[in-house]
């Protein structure tokens, strides 16, 4: 039958309300929420370690190390990267030569570095830095510089004020090593301007000092060729220093020395004696070895020792504390190339024991990476090592 068409319009809103004739639904039972898992500790995800090459690609696995030792790049992009100091808020003042540059690395020198500064640029061979009551002192070939409360104008660097500027300046040899002594004055050496000759002026061929006011400027030391390393037995106050031989006496002489100038006043010999006991072809008559202080340890020829530190921290093994660690920059015009290394030095009773390779494989043949130049001991043990050839500064860790 069929249902007539207002019939079912009619009909609609009753089907509408009961569903299409199916009845109300019946109520759905609440269930309890399931029971939450236990909380759990989620560990923190540790910042990912930089390379150990910090992305420079340099070959670190070709530099070996006595067991338990580790080194990493610390600072990159400092090229021509030399003599190092460090300031009283932790900053790593950087010298250069041929660059013209003095840099600041900021940071944690037992930590990651942080950002790097030119400080100044056009200088003449700025190679030396020193640091002493919040200002930095900089070494160029004829004068020294100083920057005061440096640390806190990194980004700002306040105009230099003359400390002195009457060293001579001739020849070669001109660049300058620049630290403070146990008695608060201003070391630095003045070199020979030339490969050997007589010192053509009384600063030539020496190791001077001066007060920070620019008064009392004498030699401490003669007859040094070109030293660009020094430091302070700590347990002694002594100065000790390195000194680069002569050229043209053949592969394997004369020595390079480790010097120890206990007193002002001492003569090393140049040039009419090398290494204790090597008469100078030229100047050596009439003046007799035994005339002069030989070298405390005789290194091998033409490594040329620069940077030296005694190692003063406790993170490293116990035969290294209070010996000597000395960046080799490694020979120009030896046959065979030789050095390009960091070399320990053993102390005993006050006297030098025979030297060891601590660090060394930048030399590959005949061609080196890289090149060692000074070094520094951090505040807690670490040792620094700049690199004038690849442009950074490494970090030498014990790690057992």
């Amino acid at each position: 039958m069929t249902i007539p068409r207002m019939l079912l319009l009619a009909m609609l809103p009753a089907l509408v309300a009961t569903g299409c004739g199916r009845g109300p639904e019946p109520p759905v039972a609440a269930t309890p929420a399931a029971a939450a898992p236990p909380a759990t500790a989620v560990p923190a995800v540790a910042a990912a370690e930089p390379p150990a090459d910090l992305g420079t690609g340099l070959p670190l696995d070709t530099l070996k190390l006595p067991p338990g030792f580790r080194l990493r790049v610390w600072a990159k992009d400092l090229p021509g990267a030399r003599s190092l100091c460090r300031g009283a808020q932790g900053t790593l003042f950087v010298g250069t030569r041929g660059e013209g540059r003095v840099y600041a690395v900021t940071g944690e020198v037992d930590g990651p570095a942080g950002r790097s500064y030119v400080l100044a640029s056009g200088r003449d061979q700025p190679n030396g830095v020193a640091f002493r009551n919040g200002s930095l002192y900089v070494a160029e070939t004829s004068r020294i510089i100083r920057f005061d409360d440096i640390e806190q104008r990194l980004a700002d660097p306040p105009r230099p004020q003359l400390v002195y500027d009457h060293l001579p300046v001739s020849g070669g040899h001109v660049w300058k090593y620049l630290s403070f002594g146990p008695d608060g004055k201003l070391y630095f050496n003045v070199g020979a301007p030339c490969n050997v000759c007589l010192p053509p002026g009384p600063l030539y061929e020496t190791i001077c000092r001066i007060n920070p006011d620019r008064t009392g400027l004498e030699v401490y030391a003669r007859g040094v060729r070109m030293s660009v390393g020094q430091d302070w037995d700590p347990a002694t106050g002594d100065l000790w220093f390195t000194d680069n031989g002569r050229d043209y006496l053949g592969d394997d002489a004369p020595a390079d020395e480790l010097n120890h100038a206990p007193r002002a006043g001492m003569h090393f010999g140049f040039p009419y004696c090398h290494g204790g006991d090597l008469p100078d072809p030229e100047f050596g008559a009439g003046h007799p070895c035994s005339d002069y202080t030989p070298p405390a340890l005789k290194l091998p020829a033409h490594v040329a020792p620069l940077g030296m530190k005694f190692y003063t921290g406790q993170l490293f093994p116990e035969k290294y504390r209070g010996g000597l660690f000395i960046a080799e920059h490694g020979s120009w015009n030896r046959t065979v190339p030789i050095g390009y290394r960091v070399t320990f030095v053993p102390m005993r009773n006050g006297r030098p024991g025979p030297e060891e390779a601590f660090c060394e494989g930048w030399l590959q043949g005949a061609e080196a990476w890289g090149r060692p130049v000074d070094v520094l001991v951090t505040p807690r043990g670490a040792l620094l090592v700049s690199d004038d050839q690849a442009g950074v500064i490494y970090r030498i860790t014990y790690e057992g």
